[in-house]
């Protein structure tokens, strides 16, 4: 029995640094509230008659589940002999922060899925990823999925909307009272801010930076260029340009050159809160910490310690949250981050990272 196990482990290390080999990836339609949307199912050519299947809900994209981290970790997973079913979520592909949609997707997936006779039905896991996951994982534990979702991992994630927010423009997060500083990554207060900028009281008039930060986001995403990037100071520089002067310290919070010094933290920290309010009182899944007493299936959280767009305190802070009976464990590894590799310089630190990554990793893969 353990042998099986730790080898299904080594099969995705495996295929995760070499590439996939005996992978299948198939388009699909599933039906979300009576609209046919997109999906992708992968399973290894050589599958068992059934499957044990994955629904791994993605972040909010421009590439949607066509993003190649996605794609990679999705085809290393059924490499292990699983399926996967990516369901498209067309609303975050226009970066729309929309978290109601999880709900029906999850729904839409699981219906698929018990209709096929080439997997197990009514045994599923949800993998999150990034802002999908907190949403995703809600979603399994609504009382109408309780007989079909066994299990749930969140790759990132946040639990304070406004200590995520704040984050974001001030690069400062904290745990246990130990302050930490990181460089934000701008693309989630750019996508934020263009979905809700113009709901908070004082800024309704302030749709050109609202348009202007959509369109950094945009071009961040669609390119796949780290939006923290000097390639970006070109484009900011242009944008201020078209903003109207009485709200250009408001876009230079949002959006400032690499070259540049950050506006006031204080400001900043402000400006996070009211956001943040706002966000609150129109899409109360936003700020995930007043849902988590509902979360039901057993719940796993992988965050990388380097993450410069969501902090890995705020993964702490999320399992501390969540019922005892839901709490699967929560690893913080330096082996890779919500925007990029931040892969440890000595080899003796590579080998312990990649330990606790390998860990974390076994018990993701035999979750289901």
């Amino acid at each position: 029995m353990k042998q099986p196990s730790l080898m299904r482990t080594v099969r995705y290390a495996q295929s995760w640094k070499r590439g996939p080999s005996g992978i299948e990836s198939t388009q699909v339609m599933i039906s979300r509230d009576g609209v046919e949307i997109p999906a992708t199912f992968v399973a290894p050519v050589d599958a068992p008659p059934r499957l044990t299947t994955w629904i791994a809900i993605g972040g909010v994209s421009r590439k949607g589940r066509f993003h190649p981290q996605l794609v990679r970790f999705t085809e290393a997973l059924a490499s292990t002999g699983v399926g996967v079913l990516v369901p498209g979520l067309p609303e975050w592909r226009e970066l729309s922060v929309c978290p109601r949609v999880t709900l029906p997707t999850v729904r839409a997936s699981v219906e698929y899925l018990n209709s096929r006779h080439d997997v197990v039905p009514h045994h599923f896991g949800v993998i999150g990823f990034s802002f999908g996951g907190v949403s995703a994982v809600l979603a399994a534990s609504q009382e109408e999925l309780a007989d079909d979702v066994q299990g749930a991992v969140l790759f990132g994630g946040y639990c304070c909307l406004e200590r995520t927010l704040s984050c974001m423009l001030t690069g400062r997060h904290e745990w246990n009272d130990q302050d930490h500083l990181l460089e934000p990554d701008p693309y989630g207060r750019w996508v934020v801010a263009s979905n809700y900028l113009t709901r908070v009281p004082g800024y309704e008039d302030a749709s050109d930076v609202a348009h202007a930060v959509c369109k950094l986001a945009s071009e961040a995403s669609g390119l796949r260029i780290s939006a923290w990037e000097p390639y970006h100071d070109p484009m900011i520089r242009e944008l201020r340009e078209t903003i109207a002067p009485r709200r250009q310290p408001l876009f230079d919070i949002l959006a400032t050159p690499t070259t540049e010094p950050r506006p006031d933290a204080a400001a900043c920290r402000a400006f996070a809160k009211e956001l943040a309010d706002t966000c609150r009182s129109i899409e109360p899944m936003l700020d995930p910490a007043v849902c988590l007493h509902d979360v039901r299936v057993p719940t796993q959280i992988i965050h990388g310690r380097g993450d410069r767009l969501v902090p890995f305190t705020e993964g702490m802070r999320l399992m501390e949250k969540l019922p005892t009976s839901a709490q699967r464990g929560v690893t913080i590894t330096r082996m890779f981050n919500h925007s990029k590799d931040h892969v440890p310089a000595s080899p003796v630190h590579h080998a312990y990272e990649a330990g606790i990554l390998f860990h974390a990793l076994h018990k993701l893969v035999n979750t289901v």
